[in-house]
């Protein structure tokens, strides 16, 4: 079975296109190639009616099922996805955004080409891809991929592409060791996989930039930019201190909590 984990955060007006679309296509594969697929919406920390369009579509479409968090995080979402699909013994685990600049047709697209590799992930600057994108986003993306590769030595042209499926033995490896990165959340997974030693195939794919975007303030790349560099820094002698700084924080907080 494919499990296609589908973060959402408020997505009430972007999700319905995605869930139509996925929907409809993975039930048209099931019936052509035998491939049973689940789309697994996690919502999580929602104020608007994410659950209720949800709702809806899981009435319609019998391969979208979904859970509802009251914990936020895209990064939390997602592994709390990949827990709930290995529960169903899966195969193939992969997560998508909800805005669909990912079409079902090039996610498919990755799960044609994993052939023996553990895992495949979306590239929208590998040779081949086609991208619809404003240049401002086209030169901070490029600008944070010469970060990470610097950082991590990474060969893969392009982390933070959308778009990522794992067989289930790499899935149950993200669970049970991702460190807690939020910001760097594409980057740690990746990062986890070099250090297991599995082989991640970057695949180019077509991806369309799409309007309701959450990361639209400057200050969300500085924090992803914060957040890998505060990741190689947990993988370094200096370990040391961003744990004692945690620990630190977490008793500040725990105090202001008391009073």
């Amino acid at each position: 079975m494919l499990t296609i984990i589908i973060p959402a955060y408020n997505e009430e007006k972007r999700i319905p296109p995605t869930l139509e679309s996925y929907g409809n296509f993975f039930l048209k594969k099931e019936k052509e190639k035998g491939l049973k697929t689940e789309i697994l919406v996690v919502i999580n920390n929602s104020s608007d009616n994410t659950l209720g369009v949800v709702e809806n579509y899981c009435k319609r479409l019998k391969n979208i099922k979904y859970l509802n968090l009251i914990r936020g995080g895209k990064g939390f979402a997602t592994i709390e996805g990949f827990k709930e699909a290995l529960k169903k013994n899966s195969e193939f685990i992969g997560f998508v955004d909800a805005d669909m600049a990912t079409s079902p047709e090039a996610f498919y697209d990755l799960y044609k080409n994993i052939g023996k590799a553990h895992g495949i992930i979306a590239s929208r600057w590998k040779k081949g891809a086609k991208v619809k994108r404003s240049s401002g986003k086209l030169v901070r993306s490029k600008g944070f991929n010469i970060l990470t590769r610097f950082l991590f030595l990474f060969p893969y042209e392009d982390t933070q592409c959308g778009a990522k499926l794992f067989r289930k033995n790499v899935a149950r490896e993200i669970v049970n060791n991702l460190e807690r990165a939020e910001w760097a959340f594409d980057v740690n997974i990746l990062y986890l996989c070099k250090r297991k030693k599995f082989k991640i195939k970057e695949h180019p794919t077509i991806w369309e930039d799409k309007d309701g975007s959450k990361i639209t303030s400057i200050k969300v790349p500085i924090r992803m930019t914060g957040g890998v560099i505060r990741l190689r820094l947990l993988h370094s002698p200096f370990r040391v201190i961003i744990r004692a700084y945690d620990k630190f924080l977490a008793k500040r907080i725990k105090m202001h909590n008391i009073i």
